[in-house]
């Protein structure tokens, strides 16, 4: 820089004239006339933006200056927001701290497992690739593990399930509390796994072995803990395990079990009946309500005025039984059945075109039956129909007696439960029976996009036990999450104040606020509304950027994240993280 450019500078000259005051700045040159500093001024400058004026003060400080993208760089970009709301809610809830009460590697495996689970549901050996690509892998300092360390952690995490379990139920059970039970199963892509056997098949997956799991949950439908059975496990034999979990494992002097009418068989009810502090709430299967109706208990006329009346019968002691009538359900099954009705009807009559046109090559009785059979099983209709069967011959007619007993049956449900009325209404029963649905929506995320339970990807009967906890613990966050979040999820937020005071017969309906949000797709404070899935999408997009700054051959990095749009900081807002 030659003597002249060190002596420019910018000089700032403020004038007041008539109240108000006027600014030019002005680039001079100052020198030296004998004894006197005199300064040549050599442009205006004013007419230029500040920010500009600025730099050419500082550039003539000495200061250098280069274009932005030569000295500023992002060299990586990943992921973050999803990360933070997952892992501050784990931390939140204290579930690190329930999986093992001292930090340690494993516990920091477990928690990034739960975490890619909700993330990115995959295989152990693809988590350990997904993970590099978001910031959870960095949070949870598990960037080096391998597959193989992941499948040790499972075997570390199956035992301390015992404790684990202890510690949920501790938290979410209560003496006289409700306590909600149901079965569920997934298919197995394999045969190395004892636990894969064929059996019900829930998944409408033919041919396959099914593994089975049995899911205990709080009234409010927090996971509490989960077993995993053989495929061709009873759902009722898994019963017998939650009753002696529930009374020695938790310490529960006085719970009320709640479950399907498939599973807690009177066989099963007599065995909660040898612990008298333990009830249970269930419901009568079709041919149980046939008796009734035919000994003359439970009659029709019971719902002329009302939908739902208790009835007395010496065949159950020590119970009550609630009737109730739900003519919107009743209507559903008799369109229903006459639907699959003409459905099999349609069938039939083209097998009898088919049997009367066969003249030079008759079918058989055999290929009859066959053909017929499969198409009154098809749509369970067979005991609606007398078929007639012989070589050449194939006649039939409708059972109007079995149809009409059956439509005697439409609408009516009996729920029975072993508790007085001191502690619980009949209506309370109704509406205690039905928070079964909580369990099915447990089962749904489990199964569905959420967390992906299935494929089941391990050959070892533990690690599928490993496996089905770290998808219930998942859920345990989900959970949580969704309750934060009701007010950005395309959820009913006055579902559980409903619950309690609402008509526990007729089908439940959505609160106005429910109708408005999925109607306009946005909330009350006008932002978008979204699924769980796609929330956590929006939060994703939220990165933390390495950055690098380069000045005169010297490189720094630093770390940034980039601002939180209005949902994503409402969403953090919300989860308290």
């Amino acid at each position: 820089m030659d003597t002249k450019a060190r002596s420019m500078h910018v000089a700032r000259i403020a004038r007041d004239y008539k109240g108000k005051t006027y600014v030019t700045y002005l680039l001079r040159h100052s020198f030296r006339e004998g004894a006197r500093v005199k300064h040549e001024t050599l442009a205006n400058l004013s007419h230029l933006p500040e920010q500009v004026i600025d730099l050419i003060r500082r550039s003539l400080q000495g200061e250098v200056f280069a274009p932005a993208k030569e000295m500023f760089h992002v060299t990586a970009s990943k992921p973050h927001g999803h990360v933070w709301a997952v892992l501050g809610t784990i931390r939140r809830i204290g579930l690190d701290e329930l999986i093992a009460a001292k930090p340690c590697r494993e516990r920091d495996l477990v928690v990034a497992m739960i975490a890619e689970r909700l993330l990115f549901p995959c295989s152990k050996l693809a988590t350990t690739r997904h993970w590099l690509s978001t910031t959870l892998a960095e949070e949870m300092g598990v960037a080096d593990a391998k597959a193989e360390e992941l499948y040790r952690t499972m075997d570390w995490l199956l035992k301390r399930q015992a404790a684990i379990e202890n510690k949920l139920a501790q938290r979410h059970l209560t003496e006289r509390g409700l306590v909600l039970y149901d079965v569920s199963s997934s298919f197995y892509e394999g045969h190395t796994c004892p636990l894969a056997k064929h059996g019900h098949d829930r998944d409408g997956k033919k041919g396959l072995p099914i593994i089975v799991y049995g899911l205990l949950t709080d009234g409010a439908g927090r996971p509490v803990a989960v077993d995993v059975y053989a495929g061709n496990t009873a759902d009722p034999k898994t019963v017998p395990d939650q009753v002696d979990k529930l009374r020695q494992r938790f310490g529960l002097k006085r719970v009320v079990l709640a479950g399907d009418r498939g599973m807690l068989t009177e066989t099963q009810i007599e065995h909660l009946r040898e612990h008298p502090g333990l009830g249970w709430i269930s419901a009568l299967r079709s041919h149980a309500i046939r008796k009734l109706i035919d000994a003359g208990p439970l009659d029709r006329s019971l719902f002329d005025e009302v939908n739902l009346a208790e009835i007395v019968t010496p065949d159950y002691p020590g119970e009550r039984l609630v009737a109730c009538y739900n003519p919107l359900l009743a209507e559903q099954r008799q369109r229903k059945r006459q639907e699959l009705l003409a459905k099999t009807e349609e069938k039939l009559t083209a097998l009898t075109q088919e049997v009367v046109r066969r003249t030079k090559k008759p079918l058989t009785q055999v290929e009859i039956a066959l053909k017929a059979g499969a198409w009154i099983k098809r749509w369970k209709m067979a005991k609606h129909f007398q078929l007639q069967i012989a070589d050449g011959v194939f006649t039939w007619t409708r059972r109007a007696d079995a149809i009409r007993q059956e439509e005697q049956l439409d609408g009516i449900y009996v729920i029975r439960t072993s508790e007085p009325k001191q502690r619980l209404s009949a209506a309370d029963s109704v509406r205690s029976y039905k928070r079964l649905a909580q369990v099915e929506r447990a089962f749904r995320s489990l199964k569905g996009v959420d967390l992906m339970v299935r494929p089941i990807f391990h050959r070892v009967e533990p690690r599928v036990r490993a496996h089905i906890l770290l998808c219930m613990l998942a859920y345990y966050v989900e959970w949580h999450l969704r309750s934060a979040w009701a007010s950005l999820l395309f959820a009913d937020e006055e579902l559980e104040d409903d619950r309690d005071q609402r008509d526990p017969v007729n089908p439940a309906q959505c609160s106005d606020s429910a109708q408005a949000k999925k109607k306009t797709r946005v909330n009350a404070g006008g932002q978008t509304v979204h699924s769980f899935r796609t929330l956590l999408a929006e939060l994703a997009t939220q990165c933390r950027n390495t950055c690098t700054v380069t000045l005169e051959g010297t490189s720094s990095h630093f770390t940034q994240l980039t601002d939180a749009r209005p949902l994503q900081a409402e969403a953090f807002r919300l989860l308290n993280v």
